[in-house]
């Protein structure tokens, strides 16, 4: 017997984790698989396979039991589930195809159909012995990358006719490992040619390349048995849906911290995505946030402390140590290289300078303005209250102090402030506001109506709670706008929901998140398990869950909808609809809402920033749906030529549009960047034109009916409500 079947054996029958009967299952992996306990490369290390342990194998039992018994989706653990799990965690351990050939995915495939049975009883083996051949892929892959960069880069031949596939994750396996070293030399051509068009010599390329993929070999012969545990637990926990998820006893810490807000970072949440590390969101009122450049859908390209030379690159790394590196003590820099959200390749990269700081709840607090508008012989004011997140200080309310801020007690404030500045309108910006409190979403509806529903919380046993606003007086009953975006989730949600199904306002901007599920977090033998276990849903009955919040008026974004949102994610609940429960109407916009949308489309079509809005849209689209991008010197030039030109257009439009001078070169707009995110406090902070137009709908709306004052009467609504 070899020594891989020694171990095998050895883990099945002194451990206690499996029976003897799924022996012969283990075994035929260990046989498919072929992997040697230590694989040594052209390197004097070896790789040292990881093995799941005994409170692993108990963790792993426990999460499937919560999964198939509390769950809100009732899915049973089959052999059709085994095959989704497995591709899920080839997709999590190679999503773009670059390790594995196709030879080893027809040895592997041999164990496909039973990973769910071995997933109910603790039998990890399997999934450690693929985590281990990936890993061995991995290393083979990155000493052969290092060995062509070792070769001389100026031996790379750039004029060729060739091109190279910018998005794998739905390619095929190479055949062999002849085909996937042909890849690879595209690959390093790719990352080559992106440095060279940022201006980089050979020699600091070479440099660049070398400390890259030497970072990613490192961590590769550092895989630990945890490593192998969390993800395979993910691919196993994401079946049921994004939300659910494993976090192994060091990310939970992390997550405990981060909801404590304690953290000194840079208030921005994370996650991995292929090699990269994605921004998800920013926490409002963090550095990351404050600062301004920093976008949710960044991509992570490299960290610099402040007291580093050189930047250290992080693609490939771990999420927990790309964390890390992050973090930091307070009033410290970090500099982080990323590739932004809207750049139209990966050649294009930004780099963002953030001073580390503890988030502070005064800086997440809701703030207001006002705006006036000339309508013929008339002025309007509008009032505009912004709301970054649905905060509340729980450690001081209950401490009992009758003080303690929250989103809800700020908001009345601010709308008796404006009420006593005279104002004709209200807006509610929730336009990047990614959820909170969720009590705070349900006082907040109170502030605008009169008793009543305000959302239904449906649980997996289709058991539905109603919370309601049980406080009969309202802080405003004027005219209310309420703007939203695709980051716009989960209780900002609720909120702009119930304001539309009670006709007690408008929704304008564009389609919201579609965040509709409830999470809880679970304790296990070894980590935590967050899983969904119940379902928002509106007073209308429709789920905010998948399709979110779609505006009446609606106002395009540069936002990517299928790479940001809850239908962009794999395997989000659908949305669905209960019953609605009775509910006041307060106002019918049918009456007006065409002219409302003839009228905002018209001044859009006449407004430059509207009309700059669509042409860099229009350019981000084309460059989004780009499959393939050129390794021919020559017309990558003409390429990135192209992008640069356009991006300075796009930049000087808008200075012209605000009377300011032109940039003339690309470097001068981004030095004028670099300066202004030095000095957020300097930088211009002119209404931005979604407002304004928010205010200008708000206008419209009391030209069309002036009758809307005394229509939102709360006396005249409750005697509405019984007449009928």
């Amino acid at each position: 017997m070899s020594i891989a079947e020694r171990m095998i054996t050895r883990h099945i029958m002194t451990r206690g984790v499996f029976t003897p009967g799924k022996k012969t299952f283990a075994l035929a992996l260990m046989l498919a698989l072929a992997v040697p306990v230590s694989a040594k490369l052209d390197t004097d290390k070896v790789y040292e396979p990881v093995s799941p342990t005994v409170e692993q194998a108990r963790a792993n039992i426990l999460i499937a039991r919560q999964l198939q018994f509390t769950h809100f989706r009732d899915m049973s653990i089959n052999d059709s589930l085994s095959g989704d799990v497995f591709d899920a965690y080839l997709n999590y351990l190679d999503g773009q195809r670059i390790y594995l050939t196709q030879k080893d995915i027809d040895k592997i495939s041999a164990v496909r159909s039973g990973l769910g049975s071995a997933l109910k009883t603790g039998q990890l083996q399997p999934g450690f012995d693929i985590y281990n051949l990936v890993q061995q892929r991995i290393i083979e892959r990155l000493e052969f990358a290092l060995a062509l960069i070792d070769d001389g880069i100026d031996k790379l031949d750039f004029s060729a006719d060739e091109r190279i596939l910018l998005d794998r994750s739905d390619a095929d396996w190479e055949a062999d490992r002849e085909a996937l070293d042909a890849l690879w030399v595209k690959r390093i051509k790719n990352a080559v040619l992106a440095q060279r068009l940022n201006d980089s010599d050979d020699g600091s390329i070479k440099e660049a390349l070398r400390r890259r993929y030497e970072g990613q070999l490192k961590r590769a012969y550092q895989a630990r048995s945890e490593d192998a545990f969390q993800a395979y637990m993910n691919a196993f926990t994401g079946m049921w849906d994004p939300h659910t998820s494993y976090f192994s006893p060091r990310t939970s810490e992390n997550f405990n911290i981060n909801m404590s807000l304690s953290l000194e970072g840079i208030g921005a949440v994370l996650q991995s995505d292929n090699e990269y590390t994605k921004v998800v969101r920013l926490v409002p009122g963090g550095p990351a946030s404050k600062q301004g450049q920093l976008e949710p859908a960044d991509r992570i390209v490299s960290v610099k402390q402040e007291d580093e030379e050189k930047p250290v690159n992080v693609i490939g790394w771990r999420l927990d140590e790309v964390v890390d590196l992050i973090r930091g003590p307070r009033e410290s820099t970090v500099t982080l290289e990323v590739i932004p959200a809207d750049a139209p390749d990966e050649t294009v990269t930004e780099t963002i300078a953030i001073t580390r700081d503890k988030v502070k709840l005064e800086e997440q607090s809701a703030s207001k303005e006002v705006i006036e508008f000339e309508r013929d012989n008339d002025t309007y004011r509008i009032g505009v209250i912004n709301i970054p997140t649905f905060y509340a200080d729980f450690k001081a309310m209950q401490a009992g102090d009758p003080n303690y801020k929250s989103t809800t007690r700020d908001v009345r404030k601010l709308i008796d402030e404006l009420k006593a500045e005279e104002v004709d309108g209200v807006v509610i910006d929730l336009r990047n506001n990614g959820g909170g409190a969720l009590h705070e979403a349900n006082d907040l509806v109170g502030l605008f109506i009169e008793e009543g529903p305000t959302v239904q919380i449906r649980n997996s046993n289709n058991d539905v709670q109603v919370l309601n606003d049980e406080d009969p007086s309202v802080a405003y009953d004027g005219p209310l706008v309420v703007l939203v975006n695709r980051m716009s989730a989960s209780a900002s949600e609720i909120f702009a929901g119930a304001i539309q199904d009670y006709g007690r306002g408008l929704v304008v901007g564009s389609q919201t998140f579609g965040k509709g599920t409830v999470q809880a977090v679970r304790p296990l033998n070894h980590g935590q398990l967050k899983i969904t276990q119940s379902k928002f849903y509106r007073v209308s009955g429709g789920s905010t869950q998948h399709k979110g919040v779609i505006p009446d008026i609606e106002i395009p974004s540069r936002v990517d909808k299928t790479r940001i949102g809850e239908d962009a994610l794999d395997r989000a609940l659908p949305w669905d609809q209960i019953e609605a429960v009775p509910h006041a109407r307060y106002f019918d916009f049918s009456g007006i809402i065409d002219e409302l949308r003839k009228r905002h489309d018209n001044r859009f079509e006449e407004h430059p920033e509207f009309s700059l809005l669509q042409k860099e849209i229009e350019f981000l689209k084309q460059q989004r749906e780009r499959e393939y991008v050129s390794l021919n010197l020559e017309k990558r030039k003409e390429h990135h030529s192209q992008i640069e030109r356009t991006r300075l257009t796009i930049a000087n439009a808008r200075r012209d549009i605000h009377g300011e001078e032109a940039f003339e070169s690309l470097d001068e707009l981004d030095d004028w960047q670099d300066q202004q995110a030095a000095e957020p406090d300097n930088a211009d902070d002119e209404l931005d034109f979604i407002i304004r137009e928010g205010g200008n709908i708000m206008a419209d709306m009391l030209e069309l009916d002036q009758r809307m004052a005394s229509i939102l009467n709360p006396k005249q609504i409750t005697a509405q409500a019984q007449a009928r």
